[in-house]
């Protein structure tokens, strides 16, 4: 199955910021069970604005018979990132240093109940990294969300773990996982 599928900029988040909170809210507390002020959706929507503003934000929407079904987004590392400073342990310098173009970070893959299990997020997120220029992409993964299946599905995607950091101090420690964007 396939949706049709529409890029965004930062420019373009106004038309689509409602979309991403609602589902944002449909799927993290109603499916999940996500509670907390981490998952608060003030929180989330503050997380948005954050990684919007930055140099290289996207992202995708998918849409089926017009209805939103889910979404991606994520923005370049630059040169003073801190994506690399809550390592649970410190990673050589030579992985972790940043230029802007190097390194996109995937911070946000969300897909609606109903259209889980038929390769949607797959579909939304080679589609968001067809336009992307950097050579790897990273991404946060809690190894603890379906008991590890979301983690095993983004190592079937290509990504591997290479450390674990807790970005904020109400969140969980995540897996650190990486890949090139362009998969051989």
């Amino acid at each position: 199955m396939t949706v049709d599928v529409k890029h965004y900029v930062a420019a373009d988040l106004s038309e689509i910021r409602q979309q991403i909170l609602d589902i944002h809210v449909e799927v993290r507390h109603r499916d999940f069970g996500l509670t907390g002020p981490f998952y608060e959706v003030e929180r989330f929507d503050e997380r948005l604005s954050a990684y919007s503003s930055r140099p290289g934000w996207t992202a995708v929407v998918g849409f089926e018979e017009g209805r939103p079904v889910g979404f991606c987004f994520g923005t370049s590392l630059g040169v003073n990132t801190q994506w690399w400073d809550d390592m649970t342990s410190p990673l050589p310098e030579e992985m972790t240093t940043e230029d802007g173009t190097r390194t996109v970070a995937l911070n946000e893959i969300v897909v609606r109940k109903p259209w889980r299990g038929r390769s949607i997020a797959w579909q939304l997120h080679e589609a968001w990294l067809t336009h992307r220029s950097e050579e790897r992409v990273t991404l946060l993964v809690n190894p603890a969300n379906g008991d590890g299946a979301v983690q095993a599905v983004y190592e079937a995607w290509g990504y591997r773990e290479v450390g674990q950091q807790r970005p904020f101090p109400d969140s969980p420690v995540y897996a650190v996982m990486l890949r090139a964007v362009k998969q051989a």
